[in-house]
């Protein structure tokens, strides 16, 4: 298998080091003399078969960092029976660190404790055996030549490696954070339309049926009381919808955000409803209590469900209970239900899914169906012993 093409600096590296050898070479400066014991191959021109094999090394740096060190290290010790060169010297120095810093963590590890042992072992063996101070000085070159630049390559992978780490967390981070945005936003909008669709859509129902009724009747008294309630939805319809306005745009000053209805107000809705010509009973405990939350959830699903009713029950009573016990508020609204040509009103389905959506979002449960000749609405709200308002 072809081996990857290496790197630009890698090429440069190898031709300033190959072409610098060989300028040493030219003038005849070596590392060692011709004298010294260890010169078994005299003259300049033997260096050149480690100075040229090291520059293709250089070629290998990170694309195959630990064949380089292995070519490298026989390379080197070939080196040392020739007169030597400072550029073969250097071009090892920088395998050994590229070795440690584009190699697998396991070969940096072994390297760093080889070049380390080695070290120890070049500084305390000669002084051993001859016992004087300038035998020390090869630890000192070993050191130099292959624990040190272990060691460099050591520290640079492991600043690289925490620059990698922090940049990944920081990608995490703002990943995290635009999903949490993206959550939100679809959260703030799911909740506008609830709110949207609860405080507006009642109006517009009662507004649709009077004026079908309207419309449909030869009877100045029936036109006149269907057009006053639509008068008075249309009226109500549009200060809930400017108070939604206002609360989107924040804007502050004299435009003071409408109170969050509560229980109380059922009686009002319910009168409402009743306006609309619609018979319905409610039936609740007056000492009801609840958290706001709840409050306002419950209130949502008894504004729908005569809305509901109004649009799509058979004549009827239509009954709404409301009773707290064994830690639930429990919500049921039952009205008469039975085939009819349609909706006296366009509906979107959007009502049921949104008092599900309240029940899910406190903990609660949302059956809405058929029951014989009845269609039943039934929530439960959760409310912990204690809590209230």
């Amino acid at each position: 298998m072809a081996l990857p093409r290496p790197h630009r600096f890698d090429v440069y590296i190898a031709a300033g080091g190959l072409l610098g050898g060989l300028l040493l070479a030219g003038v005849g400066l070596g590392t060692r003399r011709s004298s010294d014991p260890m010169t078994l191959f005299d003259g300049p021109w033997p260096v050149l078969v480690p100075l040229t094999v090291l520059a293709g090394c250089e070629l290998l740096r990170r694309t195959a960092p630990r064949t380089a060190l292995l070519t490298g290290t026989a390379e080197i010790c070939a080196d040392l029976v020739t007169q030597g060169n400072i550029a073969t010297l250097l071009m090892f120095t920088d395998v050994v660190y590229a070795a440690v810093l584009y190699g697998p963590l396991a070969s940096a590890r072994r390297i760093q404790w080889i070049t380390g042992l080695l070290t120890v072992a070049g500084t305390l063996v000669p002084f051993a055996v001859w016992r004087t101070a300038e035998a020390l000085l090869i630890g000192v070159v070993v050191g130099v030549v292959a624990y040190a630049p272990a060691a460099t390559g050591w520290i640079v992978r492991n600043h690289r490696d925490a620059a990698e780490a922090a940049r990944l967390r920081a990608e995490q981070t703002a990943l995290l954070a635009e999903i949490d945005r993206a959550q939100a936003v679809t959260a703030e909008r799911a909740r506008m339309a609830r709110e949207l669709h609860d405080m507006v859509a009642n109006h517009l129902s009662a507004i649709a049926i009077h004026s079908t009724a309207a419309l449909s009747l030869d009877e100045p008294a029936t036109s006149k009381q269907a057009l006053s309630v639509i008068r008075e939805n249309s009226v109500a319809g549009l200060a809930e919808m400017r108070r939604l306005i206002g609360i989107l745009r924040d804007a502050g000053g004299d435009t003071e955000p409408a109170a969050a209805p509560t229980l109380d107000g059922l009686a009002a809705l319910v009168d409402g409803a009743r306006a609309n010509g619609l018979d319905v009973h409610l039936d609740t405990d007056e000492q009801v209590r609840v958290p706001a939350p709840v409050e306002l959830a419950a209130y949502r699903v008894v504004q729908e469900s005569p809305t509901n009713a109004l649009k799509h029950a058979c004549p009827g009573r239509v009954t709404v209970a409301l009773a707290r016990r064994d830690g639930l508020l429990d919500v049921r609204v039952i009205s008469p239900y039975g085939h009819q040509d349609g909706p006296r009103a366009p509906g979107s389905g959007a009502g049921l899914a949104g008092m599900r959506e309240r029940a899910a979002l406190l903990g609660g449960t949302f059956r809405a169906g058929p029951r014989g000749a009845l269609w039943a609405v039934h929530a439960t709200f959760p409310v912990s012993e204690g809590e209230s308002e």
